[in-house]
């Protein structure tokens, strides 16, 4: 019975998720995560806890207090009936899940390549660099590097979290990706502020970074596009982003598209990069076409990592919660 309940909040949260995608509303789990970081992070500093300690504060007092609030909701609503106790996790499980939005997005980027004032302001919706004077293939590989970054931390992650260890894993994860776009930067603010932070992010990311290369493999297969690149590509060309983690994916993809992607990349004006991820003789004037095909690998990994995540479920009854 408990597994059949915990495959049904899955395949719940993920239709809700597949179907209407993010729900838009004031008390937002993601929402209200970012209120409470910010909240204690200037009463943590206003009495001079700015350093590495406060940090670690900060990092306890969000998770636990995360985690502390579902767990209360759900106690008293299951109390009253267990299914009000489902629907409050299946709410929040859809609230956390965002693949639908990520693939959305890209789509909506590769509707408007046509108009390029219209491409670049969606493509912003999706990346922090500089987007006012990218081309129209600047654009279109900055699409295919966010798709493929995100496809660890936005979706493989908080998927095989919630399959693997419940609504406690799929808030944990999230409430940490939430601490490292809020603090964890290598400012002088967050330097040391943001270093739990940082570091929590790159933990939970480091084996589904690694993990993808398969999924991605695997999808670049049953698409029949370049899976016997996907490997090689990954191993010669994830060390070019500073992340430990996000250069997997997204080298993975460049493989599977064999397609450069990055290039030039500019900041607040400034030109921070001009390498190009891939093999020279690869292209890397890309256009519609290698965006669709992107969205269609993203979409394939997507489902591919519900499948393992699904088959995988069944050990979430050995967790002790």
């Amino acid at each position: 019975m408990a597994l059949t309940i915990h495959l049904l909040l899955v395949l719940a949260a993920s239709g809700l998720d597949a179907f209407f995608g993010d729900p838009h509303y004031r008390l937002h789990p993601v929402r209200l995560l970012g209120d409470w970081t910010l909240l204690w992070e200037r009463l943590l500093f206003r009495v001079g806890l700015n350093g590495r300690i406060g940090g670690l504060l900060l990092w306890l007092i969000v998770v636990v207090g995360a985690l502390g609030l579902w767990w209360a909701i759900h106690r008293g609503l299951s109390h009253l009936h267990p299914w009000l106790g489902f629907a409050w996790d299946a709410l929040i499980a859809y609230s956390l899940l965002c693949t639908h939005d990520l693939i959305a997005q890209g789509r909506r980027v590769l509707v408007a390549l046509d108009d390029l004032p219209r491409a670049r302001q969606e493509l912003q919706m999706l990346v922090s660099r500089d987007t006012g004077n990218l081309s129209p293939a600047g654009i279109v590989r900055a699409t295919i590097e966010s798709l493929s970054e995100n496809l660890t931390d936005g979706v493989l992650t908080p998927l095989w979290a919630l399959c693997l260890f419940g609504l406690p894993g799929l808030i944990l994860v999230k409430t940490v990706s939430n601490l490292d776009s809020m603090v964890g930067y290598k400012t002088e603010r967050y330097a040391r502020f943001g270093w739990a932070g940082a570091r929590s992010d790159d933990l939970v990311h480091w084996l589904p970074a690694r993990l993808s290369v398969p999924i991605i493999a695997l999808a670049a297969a049953l698409l029949r596009l370049h899976p016997r690149l996907v490997l090689p590509t990954a191993l010669k060309y994830r060390s070019m982003l500073p992340s430990p983690n996000s250069g997997w994916s997204e080298a993975a993809c460049a493989g599977a598209l064999r397609v450069r992607l990055v290039g030039p990349i500019w900041h607040d004006g400034q030109l921070v990069n001009e390498a190009y991820m891939g093999e020279p003789d690869w292209p890397a004037e890309l256009g519609g076409g290698d965006l669709s095909r992107a969205l269609k690998l993203i979409l394939a990994a997507s489902l591919i990592a519900l499948a393992v995540g699904l088959a995988l479920a069944p050990l979430r009854l050995l967790m002790p919660w």
